[in-house]
């Protein structure tokens, strides 16, 4: 979040001026623009702009028209306010992505083999999807060594350097893993990242195996092994990775792993309809 809010939530108009979209401030919006701009104030808040002058700022709204929005997120507790300290995500987001996680279908379908194969490998196991040029982190279970994945459900990584990114593109063609490439840039404390000739040549492999590994491109000393997950159709609609540090997933252990979580996304594509070859 900006530095602390110092607007006070009752903001006098400003007097209308160009929008970002180049229309008058001071004009009406139509419901289908005020539901758009409701939405662009949530995602900006969730972005870490917490306060009315960087709300305004990114949003090119002015500060009226934001505190309009942001009032009613807030009446409807989809935002919070606090004086002084500004705008934070609110608990009816929680509850309906609490709602989300516990209806999709593909979850329901994955959990249980999931949490077999954390306490079958001791090892943290996350369940992602392709969400545009990200990779969505759907489900996860943690392992039972002593530490912790640092990963959430709902975070976004890069697929070009995760695990579950590059099993999720397996059946794309080069073309297309050309444009994942290096997209969202390497997270901090990652080790450089591969050129794109070695990145692609790895890629074939993975390819031809049916199995992608993160070998410490997301961050230093983290290892992966992914399979992708696919729907009654064939197509990949989700992937599955067995994550843990270094120490535990020397390339004899990570190759053991392979067949395993290979198994497991076969269990979860057999559930969603699919018929294994």
């Amino acid at each position: 979040m900006d530095s602390p809010a110092v607007d006070s939530p009752a903001v006098p108009p400003d007097g209308a001026r160009p929008s970002a979209s180049g229309k008058p401030e001071g004009a009406a919006p139509s419901g289908a623009q005020t539901l758009l701009r409701g939405l662009d104030v949530l995602e900006a808040v969730a972005a870490g702009r917490g306060d009315l002058a960087s709300l305004s700022r990114e949003l090119g709204m002015t500060r009226t028209t934001v505190h309009r929005l942001a009032a009613a997120l807030v009446e409807r507790r989809y935002l919070n306010f606090v004086p002084r300290q500004g705008y934070s995500l609110g608990p009816k987001l929680m509850e309906l992505g609490f709602r989300a996680q516990r209806d999709m279908p593909l979850r329901q379908a994955a959990h249980a083999h999931l949490r077999q194969l954390a306490e079958k490998t001791q090892d943290t196991v996350q369940l992602g999807i392709l969400d545009g040029d990200a990779v969505l982190y759907l489900d996860k279970v943690p392992g039972q060594r002593l530490f912790e994945i640092r990963s959430t459900i709902g975070d976004r990584h890069p697929v070009w350097s995760t695990g579950l990114g590059k099993a999720l593109v397996l059946d794309m063609d080069e073309a297309r893993w050309n444009g994942f490439y290096g997209a969202g840039g390497p997270r901090p404390g990652a080790p450089a990242a591969l050129t794109r000739e070695a990145w692609l040549g790895r890629m074939r492999a993975y390819a031809a195996n049916g199995i992608a590994f993160d070998m410490e491109e997301t961050e230093s000393q983290l290892r992966c092994v992914a399979a992708p997950i696919r729907d009654a159709s064939g197509a990949i609609v989700a992937a599955l990775s067995v994550s843990s540090i270094a120490q535990y997933m020397q390339p004899e252990r990570m190759d053991a792993l392979s067949a395993e979580v290979r198994r497991t996304a076969e269990a979860i594509s057999e559930a969603l309809g699919w018929q294994v070859p």
